[in-house]
Parts: C-alpha cells; structure tokens; sequence
C-alpha cells in the first residue's frame, strides 16, 4: 500500500507543480501583489522550468523530452520580455506541444516510433514473461507493430491539435481567461490522448501481450528441465 502511495504522489507531483503552482502564483502576482500581466506571467513560469532542470540534474542523465520542455520555457520567457507581449507567452507553451507532436510523427516515420519507451514499462509491468513476450511479438507480429506506431500517431495528433487550440485561445481570448483556460485544454488532451490511444493501441497491445506470455510460459519448466 505504501509503495502504491508513493508512487502515486510522485506521478501527481509534475502535475501540481506545472499546473496548479503556475497558475496559482499568476493570480497571486496579479490580483494580490498587483504585478503587470507579463510578470505574473514570467515569473509562474518559473516553477516548472526550474523542475524540468533539477529533474535532469538529481537523475544526472539528459532527458530529451524535459531538455525540450526546458529549453522552449527559457527561450518563450526570454523573447516575451523581449517583445513585451504577454499572449507570446501564451502561445509559446503551444510551441512545446506543436514540437513533440511534430517530433513523435517524424520518429515514426523513421520506424522507431518515439512513444514506445513511455508504453512498455506500464505494459510488461516488470514482468520477465511479458519482456520476453514483448521481444517476440515486436519481431514477429506485424499486427503489435502497427499498434505500437499507432500509440505514438494518436499522441502526436492529439499534441498538435492541442497547439493549434492553445494558438488561436491565445490571441483571440482575454489573458486572464487562457491562464486557467491553457491548463484545462491539456489536461482535455492528455485525457483524450489517453483514452484514444489505449483503445487503439495499448489495449490490444497488452492483450497479445499476456497471450503471447501464456503460450510460452508452460514451456519454460520444460526447458530448465532438459538443462
């Protein structure tokens, strides 16, 4: 129970610190302390940025995804000061979105499909049968692959149009109201994503999966045995 807590806790914890704190402390700035616009807006940035850094330094490897994020954090702050608009803000965390989903669509047009490291482990659930099952069906089954790339063509899909949305909200709606607006329409994607691509993909994925896993397993005793 305690192991299932903690790793709840730690799924949620990205959550809360790059939705809910930024949005949070843009109102806080805004209407409590009375800041502009655009510096309740840079400084909200903040948290999740400095997350995306520390994430890369406590793990001491380079994660290409939050190395994305970061850098497109730093870059959009850097030119709304520059350019003092606040709606570039807005949209620049479109250009997040719009980059991995371009991103995912290129890998699997490369054939090695850019969402997969993200699916296996909450498939083969660190299970040695469902590894090796996973192996097999990726050499053998046409059908696992078509899935596997459908996985990553939903979530590109999904990325994009999120960036399309988030674009147009930015420049057509009042700033306070894309603040709030901005967070619900990625948690609308990731919801749809999620839902989407399981149906299409991970669902009968994990399917081939414990199948593949039951066919062989009564072999394995055999096989120790002849050793």
């Amino acid at each position: 129970m305690t192991t299932k807590t903690n790793s709840k806790r730690a799924n949620l914890a990205p959550l809360v610190v790059d939705v809910a704190v930024p949005i949070g402390a843009y109102y806080l700035l805004k209407d409590g302390l009375g800041t502009s616009t655009l510096m309740a807006l840079a400084l909200s940035s903040v948290v999740p940025a400095v997350r995306t850094g520390w994430s890369a330094v406590k793990e001491r490897t380079v994660n290409g995804l939050a190395a994305l994020i970061l850098v497109v954090n730093v870059v959009g702050l850097l030119l709304s000061f520059v350019a003092g608009d606040p709606r570039l803000m807005l949209a620049k965390d479109s250009g997040v979105s719009s980059v991995i989903g371009i991103g995912i669509l290129v890998s699997v047009a490369l054939g090695r499909p850019m969402m997969t490291a993200g699916m296996k482990p909450w498939l083969v659930k660190g299970i040695a049968e469902r590894e090796s099952a996973w192996a097999r069906l990726q050499d053998g089954s046409a059908d696992f692959r078509r899935a596997e790339r459908v996985f990553s063509i939903v979530w590109g899909v999904v990325l994009l149009a999120e960036c399309v949305v988030r674009i147009v909200g930015a420049y057509t709606l009042p700033v306070d109201t894309m603040v709030w607006l901005g967070s619900v329409l990625m948690i609308v994607a990731m919801s749809v994503g999620f839902l989407v691509s399981g149906a299409l993909a991970a669902g009968p994925m994990a399917r081939m999966l414990i199948a593949e896993a039951k066919v062989c397993a009564p072999a394995m005793p055999e096989v120790a045995l002849a050793k």
